[in-house]
C-alpha cells in the first residue's frame, strides 16, 4: 500500500514543497500521496509529516520547525535554523543524492562532499528565507530589490489575494515540480561539473610556482568552475602555513582560444577582487590597451578591473605578472 506524506493545507512555501519532493525520490516514498491538512487526526494517519504538527522527532518521522524551543542546525558549521526542507535534507539528503545520481559513478566520499555543498549552496537559503533569517545585518540598506529567488517564485504559485483559490493541491504539485527540478539540476551540476573541476584546480594549484615565482598566479589549461575550489584549497593551505601567499589571479583559455586573466574575488560570491587589474588599463581595448600596458595582443580589461583578455597564454600571463606590482 502506498505511503502518505502529510503537510499543511492553505498557503504553501518553498520549504515543504522541496521536502515533499525529496521524500518522493526515496524508495520508501516513491509512490506516496501528499496529504495537505491541518487536522491532527488526518495527519496522524500519515506515514511521515513535514512542516506542520509542532513536533520534530526523527524516530516518529515528524519534521516540523515552528514549535517553541526549536533550534536545530544542519551541523556545527552552520548557524541557520532548519526549515522542513533542511530537516528532511539533514536526515535523508544523502539517499536523495544517491537516487538522483543512480546512473552515475559516484563514490561515498563524493556523496559526502555533495551533501555538504548542496546544503551550503541550495538548501540553507531556503531554510533562511522560511525562518526569516537575513543574509546580512538589518541595518544595511539593500542596493536593489531581488524577487527572483526560488522561494519567491514558489510563493507566486499561490493565488493572489483577490482571485479564487482553485485547486490548491494542483498548485502545490507545481511547487514540488519547480523546487524539485531546480534541486535535481543542482545535484547533477555539482556532481558532474563542479566536482570534476576540483581535480583540475588542485593540479593547477600545485603547479603555481612553475607559473610564477610569487605563487600568486594559477593557470588552468581548460576552463572549469574554480572560485569555490580556490577558496577551499587555500583554507586547507593556510591551516598548514598561515603565512602562505593567497592567489590573486587565474588564467584560462576562453571559447575563442584566446586567454583570460581574472582577479580572484575576496570570497566566493563577492564582486570585490583581492587585487583588481590596474586602474590605468581598465576600460581599454585592443591596440590602446597593448600600448598602455606594454603587452602585445591585448583584447580588453573590464572597467571594473576584475577580468581581461589577451590573444595568447604568454600575453595573459604577462598582464597578470605586471598586475602584481601595479595599482
Amino acid at each position: 500500500m502506498p505511503k502518505t506524506i502529510g503537510t499543511h493545507s492553505g498557503t504553501f512555501h518553498c520549504d515543504e514543497a522541496l521536502a515533499c519532493y525529496m521524500l518522493r525520490r526515496l524508495d520508501d516514498y516513491k509512490d506516496s500521496k501528499v496529504v495537505r491538512s491541518r487536522d491532527p487526526a488526518t495527519l496522524d494517519t500519515c506515514d511521515i509529516v513535514v512542516d506542520v504538527g509542532g513536533v520534530y522527532d526523527h524516530e516518529s518521522k515528524r519534521y516540523d520547525h515552528h514549535q517553541r524551543g526549536f533550534d536545530e542546525q544542519f551541523s556545527s558549521d552552520f548557524k541557520t535554523k532548519l526549515s522542513s526542507a533542511g530537516l528532511v535534507y539533514k536526515h535523508y539528503g544523502k539517499d536523495v543524492i544517491r537516487a538522483i545520481l543512480a546512473d552515475e559513478k559516484i563514490s561515498e566520499g563524493e556523496v559526502e562532499i555533495l551533501y555538504n555543498k548542496l546544503y551550503e549552496s541550495f538548501v540553507e537559503g531556503i531554510d533562511g528565507v522560511d525562518n526569516g533569517v537575513s543574509r546580512y545585518p538589518e541595518d544595511i540598506q539593500p542596493a536593489y530589490k531581488e524577487s527572483t529567488s526560488l522561494s519567491a517564485r514558489v510563493g507566486r504559485l499561490n493565488p493572489w489575494w483577490n482571485e479564487p483559490e482553485g485547486d490548491m493541491d494542483a498548485r502545490f504539485a507545481k511547487a514540488m515540480e519547480m523546487t524539485g527540478e531546480e534541486f535535481r539540476e543542482r545535484v547533477r551540476y555539482f556532481a558532474l561539473a563542479w566536482l570534476p573541476g576540483r581535480k583540475i584546480v588542485e593540479q593547477s594549484f600545485e603547479k603555481r610556482f612553475d607559473i610564477d615565482a610569487s605563487g600568486q598566479i594559477v593557470l588552468f589549461d581548460q576552463f572549469c568552475p574554480w572560485k569555490d575550489h580556490i577558496d577551499t584549497i587555500e583554507e586547507e593551505m593556510l591551516e598548514k602555513n598561515p603565512e602562505a601567499a593567497k592567489i590573486l589571479y587565474v588564467l584560462y583559455p576562453d571559447t575563442s582560444n584566446a586567454w583570460r586573466v581574472q582577479a580572484v574575488p575576496e570570497r566566493p560570491g563577492s564582486f570585490k577582487s583581492r587585487r583588481p587589474l590596474p586602474e590605468a588599463w581598465r576600460g581599454l581595448r585592443d591596440e590602446a590597451l597593448s600600448e598602455r600596458s606594454g603587452v602585445e595582443g591585448c583584447i580588453f580589461i573590464h572597467q571594473a578591473g576584475f577580468i581581461g583578455g589577451n590573444k595568447t597564454r604568454d600575453g595573459a600571463l604577462e598582464l597578470a605578472r605586471k598586475s602584481l606590482t601595479m595599482d
